[in-house]
């Protein structure tokens, strides 16, 4: 008996032994690859899947002056707690997506990305088409958080997804065209809302067309399912290695044909961790837990600091004495500037170490918000907005790479669901706190929370984050 389990366990030892060399072997020839047209393709068309979730998630600030106008809501509440209020409609959408995303996000790492990558998209679609039918607030909280669960899901995997089909020299750059793509839905949607949530076309609210636009829009997106492989880091960590190599080989030969000249050779990494069944656990490693610990941090204050700004900007300046049309306006230029923070980075992404790079936002995030939250003038209103929203771009990319590179295949996409679901848990109680403080010590007190708060991100990363510049995925 003893010598039939050594020679199973012997057995067992030699196909995971197999399995990590096929693994680094895949990884090492998608590192070696030159960054040709194949490759920046692969990374937008992922970027055109990413545009509608990130349309919903930033339509909140546009459409709620629209909501409140009709009687849905009200801009702020008596109760910490209201559930009539904008905060509970911006708590909803967070309690989706930390469903989506720490509940459910792990199902990526299961079916593999370009499965759950579509999926979710559908279920996004119909949730706000539903949604934007809706009546009264109750109703309308339901379908924003069913919304928020196929963002949550969405996000989550392209993240994992996009970490595992670049060569590690552009990562930073995949990642900054990723989101600089992404938040062209930032002046997309403010400038819909401007033209349509003062209005009633047809006799609908302008804050329904807003929302119907993003689910329908999203529908022909599906499209790019078929322009999309697998992920060949999954399938080989997945035990699928003759799929991986299949799709490795096809997108090399694209790459060379491209390049007009050979690839180099490829060099696999030295593996810091022995291949092995994964679980929740594993983050809690002595390896992985002082960086859950960072990112959790990071996520909690990040969120209400950045969607402090993000979902509440046209509801602050009305507070103040603007109109609703105004505001919009100041807003829509401010948007305008949303996917110009990431395509500035793409020059300097992968040439400075990404923890420095979110230590700086949170900086400039914090400075910037102090000014806009003490002035009236419209030209700082819109300046200081702007230079807001290029330092919160800057920050998103980052954290989108960061978190993605500090776990190993098998964990990714549960890892970055975890601790990603930090910021959707504290959006939804941080926008109760930005509403109570709202209510109770006006504008200028919710720009010193959000001051605060890029305060402790920057500590979080600064002291507990690792380095990543350069490095391949299997050995950070």
């Amino acid at each position: 008996m003893t010598s039939v389990n050594t020679k199973s366990a012997t057995h067992d030892m030699a196909g995971a032994n197999n399995t990590i060399a096929a693994e680094d072997m895949i990884s090492a020839r998608i590192d070696r690859l030159p960054a040709t047209r194949a490759v920046w393709t692969l990374v937008v068309l992922l970027s055109m899947g990413g545009f509608f979730e990130i349309y919903e998630l930033l339509s909140t600030a546009y459409i709620a002056p629209g909501m409140i106008k009709s009687g849905i809501l009200s801009a702020s509440t008596a109760k910490l707690f209201g559930l009539n209020g904008l905060a509970a409609f911006i708590a909803a959408n967070f309690a989706g997506l930390f469903v989506g995303t720490c509940v459910i996000g792990s199902v990526a790492d299961r079916f593999g990305r370009r499965s759950v990558f579509t999926f979710a998209l559908l279920w996004y679609s119909i949730a706000a088409a539903v949604m934007a039918f809706q009546n009264d607030a109750q109703s309308l909280l339901f379908w924003r958080f069913m919304v928020g669960i196929g963002l949550g899901l969405e996000l989550v995997t392209i993240d994992a997804y996009l970490s595992e089909m670049v060569p590690r020299h552009i990562r930073g750059r995949a990642f900054a065209v990723s989101t600089s793509i992404q938040f062209l839905a930032g002046p997309t949607v403010a400038l819909m809302a401007w033209l349509l949530v003062p209005l009633q076309p047809f006799g609908i609210d302008g804050w329904r067309w807003v929302v119907l636009a993003g689910a329908f829009g999203a529908l022909p997106i599906w499209a790019i399912r078929k322009g999309l492989p697998e992920s060949p880091r999954w399938l080989a960590a997945s035990g699928k290695v003759d799929r991986a190599q299949k799709i490795v080989a096809l997108l090399e030969k694209k790459v060379a044909a491209e390049s007009g000249k050979p690839l180099p050779p490829a060099q696999p990494v030295r593996r810091i961790e022995e291949h092995r069944k994964s679980g929740f656990k594993d983050l809690w490693t002595r390896k992985y837990a002082p960086r859950t610990t960072m990112l959790v941090l990071f996520h909690v204050f990040q969120s209400i600091g950045v969607y402090g700004f993000v979902n509440w900007a046209p509801t602050f300046l009305v507070k103040q004495g603007i109109t609703l049309t105004t505001s919009l306006s100041y807003t829509l230029a401010i948007a305008i500037a949303m996917p110009v923070g990431p395509a500035l980075a793409i020059f300097f992404a992968d040439k400075l170490e990404r923890k420095w790079q979110m230590v700086i936002s949170a900086f400039v995030l914090a400075i910037a918000g102090l000014i806009f939250g003490h002035t009236l003038n419209p030209i700082i209103i819109v300046s200081s907005g702007i230079v807001m929203t290029l330092a919160a771009a800057i920050l998103a990319y980052n954290f989108h790479a960061y978190q993605a590179e500090l776990y190993p295949t098998r964990i990714r996409a549960m890892a970055v669901g975890f601790v990603y679901s930090w910021s959707r848990l504290s959006g939804a109680l941080g926008g109760f706190l930005v509403a109570f403080t709202l209510h109770g010590y006006g504008v200028s007190g919710v720009f010193i929370l959000i001051a605060s708060c890029m305060g402790m991100v920057m500590l979080a990363i600064g002291f507990l984050g690792p380095k990543t510049k350069d490095l391949a995925l299997e050995s950070i």
